[in-house]
């Protein structure tokens, strides 16, 4: 199985080679790792060691979203740990499903958006269309996070 494994790899290493690609394979460690939390939320999580030994971390459920590179493992665990008390606070909310819902909507959007721009050739009156709307979408988030009830103190918001 392992021969099989590894040549299917130099396959799509070569292919990606034939492309003009710089391809390095790595022989890394991947973790996945997931919880269950009330109203059936799974919050899960993949972080791989790249070739640097650097810990690159991803949320994988309810919504993708990259989070960044640590240079150790004990980072990586500290953000894991704050992100399940967060969503463990999160999901007594009555708004849960709803902000889930948002979030894939969002991820939606910006995979619509780069199929608009790569298939398309787009006028700026769309863009700016686009742009306007994006701003009224900042401006609402900024506005919740000023006249809402802050409810986890563990750690700042890094993005507000």
């Amino acid at each position: 199985m392992n021969k099989y494994i590894n040549s299917e790899a130099n396959q799509h290493v070569m292919k990606l080679i034939q492309l003009g690609a710089a391809v390095q394979v790595v022989s890394g460690k991947m973790v996945y790792a997931s919880f269950k939390f009330e109203q059936d939320v799974e919050v899960s999580y993949a972080y791989n060691i790249n070739k640097n030994n650097k810990y690159f971390l991803e949320r994988i459920k309810p919504y993708p979203l990259s989070i960044k590179e640590f240079e150790n493992p004990e980072d990586v665990i500290e953000l894991i740990k704050i992100d399940y008390d967060q969503f463990t606070n999160a999901v007594k909310s009555h708004n849960i499903k709803n902000f889930i819902k948002i979030n894939n909507s969002l991820n939606k959007s910006i995979k619509a958006f780069e199929d608009l721009f790569l298939y398309y050739n787009i006028p700026a009156e769309y863009t700016q269309k686009i742009e306007h709307n994006i701003e009224k979408i900042q401006e609402t988030i900024q506005k919740a996070s000023k006249e809402c009830n802050r409810v986890f103190f563990t750690k700042e918001p890094e993005n507000l």
